[in-house]
């Protein structure tokens, strides 16, 4: 199983972004989230800069909208978080009418606090998702390489996108075991079955990997892979 396999956020594409070199498209996404992260709270219109510097990337590396829109689902829990701030937070109250003619009383350095998560982090997924999008997972990790960074996790990180698709598939058929047995994943009522299978996956991957280096090992594998196996 090949990591370009198991990568599904990559959109195929000869844009300029698509072309350049994958060590400086990750330096430079690292450098956007460090300014996104550095800039203060209410600097509105320096976020609104942030973002149409990142769509202007999008519109050059030509990858649809409607693509990434969708993957950026995995920020749904950061954003709960971020909406639960304001009716936590201490400090000055502010009232906001609603139907009905009562309000909402929510904490003015709350609502602060939220937008910056919500916007540091969206900009963030949708930077890292670009990279993504214009990069071959084996173009990152050689990218990294060039970066000097450490060679283990290169590896770590190798293996996990070379065998993701080898999970995923063994999660599947464990869930249409699971439904065909009458048990509904999506129902709270069936969520211990649901950790139960999650984790026999764990096991399973686990034993796995041991496999994986033992069969490693009995190839004469000492601490770094060829460049022909990357």
């Amino acid at each position: 199983m090949g990591a370009g396999h198991g990568h599904r956020l990559h959109f195929h594409g000869h844009s300029p972004v698509h072309r350049a070199p994958a060590h400086l498209k990750v330096l430079a996404l690292l450098a956007f989230v460090l300014l996104v992260v550095a800039t203060p709270r209410d600097w509105y219109p320096v976020f609104a800069l942030h973002l149409a510097v990142l769509l202007g990337v999008v519109a050059l590396a030509r990858v649809p909208l409607g693509y990434l829109l969708p993957r950026m689902v995995v920020e749904v829990p950061f954003l709960l978080f971020a909406a639960l701030i304001p009716f936590v937070a201490e400090g000055p109250r502010v009232g906001v009418p609603m139907p009905g003619g009562w309000e909402l009383s929510l904490s003015e350095h709350g609502l602060v606090a939220a937008w910056g998560l919500a916007v540091k982090g969206t900009l963030g997924v949708l930077a890292s998702l670009t990279l993504a999008a214009t990069t071959e997972p084996n173009e990152v990790l050689r990218g990294l390489q060039r970066l000097r960074f450490p060679d283990l996790l290169v590896q770590i990180m190798s293996f996990m996108v070379r065998y993701l698709d080898v999970v995923t598939a063994d999660l599947g058929r464990m869930v249409t075991a699971m439904r065909s047995r009458g048990v509904d994943p999506r129902s709270p009522r069936h969520w211990p079955a649901l950790a139960r299978t999650l984790g026999a996956l764990f096991v399973r991957s686990y034993e796995r990997g041991e496999r994986v280096h033992l069969a490693m090992l009995s190839r004469g594998y000492d601490g770094k892979l060829p460049e022909t196996v990357r």
